[in-house]
């Protein structure tokens, strides 16, 4: 199996998301297994490059992935597109970067016989955000990539993306074409993407859930970013080598912090309000 990371951008949270996800991996791969990260700061990986396979990414490159509607996350299906013609006759397994494996990932290999993603958010249809019930009026029962849009048509979570081998190909083709069709129908971009690779997927197959193998703390950021660091610093601080990190990791609790958490409105509402009505002072800086 191919694990794929594109992580663009020299935000060093970023790439600690990683390499804490890659360590999560790393612990129950094997030698048929490969992980790539295409990055635009190859120079973050380091530490693995003796692990996984480095593709560096230029601008120019980024923005030909970006496409005419220069939609940035239309670059992430070009990558799953990359792999694939690498390993047409593979499977290969996107990931973002705050994820991790805590299943077992030889049944999760064999699960992948279907195509995958991390969970089913429900029929766009009866999805709730503004932005999806703009997207759904700009799609109900139109015609995208030969697939006409019904209100049985579910949107998945495209924090995982895993397509089934001999399959890659045809499910990105299938997903950048929907994508642009979109696009150039200037339906609501956000969650174009995430749209596109779930009708590709479900075109080809019995698509299933991921999450019962790999968590995805999207929605508590803060919380898993604390325990990263904390996993890192303690690493550096003690001079871990990778293999020592893959130990370490093979002990750790993944269940101790959510991976779904849902801030109320009204407490963000009031932050910001008590930041507006209590601003912190500036005192001084060293000279």
């Amino acid at each position: 199996m191919n694990i794929l990371y594109l992580v663009i951008g020299k935000n060093p949270l970023h790439h600690a998301q990683t390499c804490f996800s890659i360590y999560s991996f790393l612990n129950q791969t094997d030698a048929n297994d490969r992980v790539y990260v295409i990055t635009d700061a190859p120079e973050f990986n380091i530490r693995l490059a003796e692990k996984i396979n480095i593709i560096p990414i230029n601008q120019a490159q980024l923005k030909d992935w970006q496409g005419e509607h220069k939609f940035f996350w239309r670059a992430k299906i070009k990558a799953l597109q990359h792999i694939c013609l690498l390993h047409p006759d593979e499977s290969v397994l996107y990931l973002d970067t705050d994820t991790f494996l805590f299943g077992n990932l030889e049944t999760l290999k064999s699960d992948l016989k279907n195509p995958m993603m991390h969970l089913n958010e429900g029929k766009l249809s009866e999805r709730k955000s503004k932005t999806e019930k703009r997207m759904w009026q700009g799609v109900k029962n139109k015609v995208f990539g030969g697939i006409t849009i019904e209100a049985n048509h579910c949107m998945w979570n495209a924090g995982v993306v895993g397509i089934p081998a001999n399959k890659g190909l045809l499910v990105c083709r299938l997903a950048l074409t929907i994508c642009d069709e979109m696009l150039a129908a200037k339906v609501s971009p956000y969650f174009i993407e995430q749209f596109s690779s779930s009708l590709a997927l479900s075109e080809n197959g019995d698509l299933k859930s991921a999450d019962q193998y790999i968590g995805h703390y999207w929605s508590n950021k803060d919380e898993w970013t604390d325990e990263i660091y904390k996993f890192i610093i303690t690493s550096t601080l003690k001079n871990n080598s990778v293999e020592d990190d893959i130990e370490e990791i093979s002990q750790f609790n993944f269940s101790k912090n959510a991976v779904l958490k849902r801030v109320p409105n009204t407490q963000i509402r009031l932050k910001k309000l008590v930041e507006k009505w209590f601003p912190s002072e500036v005192l001084n800086f060293v000279r």
